[in-house]
């Protein structure tokens, strides 16, 4: 089979459209009985970060419509074809012929088309992170971050996502998330002249290295089980710990970045076990807080203002009306 091309993201899917294309299966669930047979839903995505329900209606053979359920893993991409419905304000896709379903292998399809990827150079980035990690005066702390970036983790640092979907969700992610940290950081360096430059920098870099662990990329960004069960400041804790203690730093330096790996989401509700005690820790929890903020906010707009006449669209992750002109 020739390479099937995607034709239209979900976002831009509408009511009574008619939909031939391919999409990742994010979840697969519901197999159950229904009055005239057996149905399932499959929770599909795509690079635009939606989400779309498709709906499987089938017949009374239950063991013909398990055998299809089966047939198709979670993560796997999927063909289909069907018309686009509102159910409960939901918009999904509904199907009754096992022939508008088929699973593609790799190969039959473009990645891209599922994760996207930064629109920044990559190796310019890179490069950029190796000037300011250079620029660091503690020579313990530069060779700390150079063992990290350019042995430990230099290919993931390079193409990791720094989070599924809402902030820098995408190849390249977290090394064009680390340094917009670090602009605004130097900026908090210049506005306070206490703030310590090498402290703070090495945080920047650091703090979401546990990411690396909490994240894996497929036919779409995902979490780790591990991700699941520990998540990405006590996993870059732990990482982080081990590589002090490796390179001899002193024991307040330790403890200080130690704190702002576990308090940089600043507040208990936000899953910080430690909410930010000292200037290094603060300016790191504001930046990350700035990055993140921008970086989702332009998402929304990005992927709304195009989709409505109006000015404003209710995004129910920000709790209400957000401008998009």
């Amino acid at each position: 089979m020739e390479n099937v091309k995607k034709k239209v993201t979900i976002s831009e899917i509408k009511e009574g459209d008619m939909v031939n294309d391919v999409f990742v299966v994010k979840i697969k669930k519901d197999f159950k009985q229904y009055s005239k047979g057996y149905s399932f839903t499959l929770v599909l995505t795509d690079s635009s970060g939606g989400s779309l329900d498709l709906k499987f209606w089938g017949d009374a053979n239950e063991s013909k419509v398990k055998e299809l359920f089966n047939s198709i893993p979670s993560d796997s991409v999927v063909k289909v074809s069907g018309k686009a419905s509102s159910y409960q304000g939901t918009l999904q896709l509904a199907i009754n012929n096992s022939n508008e379903i088929q699973l593609l292998k790799p190969g039959e399809y473009d990645a891209r088309d599922f994760v996207p990827t930064t629109k920044k150079d990559i190796e310019q980035m890179y490069k950029k992170l190796l000037e300011v990690i250079n620029s660091v005066s503690d020579e313990k702390l530069k060779h700390l971050l150079l063992e990290v970036v350019e042995k430990d983790f230099k290919e993931e640092i390079k193409i990791h996502p720094a989070a599924i979907q809402y902030h820098h969700g995408w190849v390249g992610g977290l090394l064009e998330h680390i340094l917009e940290l670090i602009e605004i950081c130097e900026t908090a360096c210049r506005i306070n002249n206490s703030v310590n430059r090498d402290l703070l920098i090495t945080g920047a870099i650091l703090h979401d290295i546990g990411k690396i662990e909490e994240l894996e990329v497929t036919t779409r960004i995902k979490a780790t089980r591990k991700g699941q069960l520990v998540g990405h400041l006590p996993l870059g804790a732990f990482y982080v710990n081990n590589k002090l203690n490796a390179h001899g730093i002193d024991d307040l330096t330790k403890e200080k970045l130690i704190h702002m790996m576990l308090s940089h989401h600043g507040k208990l509700e936000y899953g910080s076990p430690k909410e930010p005690m000292f200037l290094e820790a603060v300016a790191l929890y504001y930046a990350d807080e700035l990055s993140s903020k921008l970086a989702e906010m332009h998402k929304i707009i990005g992927d709304n203002k195009d989709t409505t006449e109006d000015d404003f669209t209710f995004v129910k992750r920000k709790g209400g009306n957000i401008f998009l002109r």
